[in-house]
Order: structure tokens, then C-alpha cells, then sequence
């Protein structure tokens, strides 16, 4: 059985700020070696690299309160299916705010 290795993307929306997203990745990463540009990180993992593009979006408004949207893409190249598993579980750990 051969592992699936080619090319994957999500997409998702985050509450946060560009600036708290970037705070995030070393961590989020395992302190991996991140490849940042303004709207854009290149992480490799294993044989391949995770390409990360992240833009502000319009935040949401729930009465007075105001929440950041992030809108975040994924792009998996060369991974396979357990690594991007356990990366995006790590990463959503790393990222999760806490809550009641």
C-alpha cells in the first residue's frame, strides 16, 4: 500500500490577527525552519513543504464585540497523509484559545 503523497490544500478562517498568527507559527511549527513573507509561510516537513498563506479578512461582529478573521490556506506538497495529520493536529493544539 503506497501512501498518498501528492498535493492537498484546506482552507479555514482563524480568530486572529495576522501579527498573533505569525507570533504563533514557531511554536506551531515545532520550531521548524518558516520561510515568512507578508502573506505567506514556507515550512518543510519531511521530504516536502507546507506552504501556509494567510490574509486579513472582515472581521465578524456579534453586537458590540468584534472578532479578527484570518483566512488561512494550507498547501501540502510531498506529504503524506499521517504527517499532514499529525501536523494540522499539532498546529490546531498549538493555536487553540482557551475557553470555558
Amino acid at each position: 500500500m503506497t501512501e498518498d503523497v501528492g498535493e492537498l490544500t484546506l482552507q479555514r478562517e482563524m480568530g486572529c490577527t495576522r501579527e498573533e498568527f505569525v507570533r504563533w507559527l514557531p511554536g506551531a511549527t515545532r520550531c521548524a525552519d518558516v520561510k515568512l513573507d507578508p502573506e505567506q509561510a514556507v515550512i518543510a516537513l519531511g521530504d516536502g513543504t507546507v506552504t501556509i498563506s494567510f490574509r486579513q479578512a472582515a472581521p465578524r461582529r456579534i453586537a458590540l464585540v468584534s472578532i479578527p478573521v484570518l483566512a488561512v490556506s494550507f498547501r501540502f506538497s510531498r506529504v503524506g497523509a499521517l504527517a499532514r495529520a499529525e501536523f494540522m493536529a499539532y498546529f490546531d493544539l498549538y493555536t487553540k484559545r482557551g475557553g470555558g
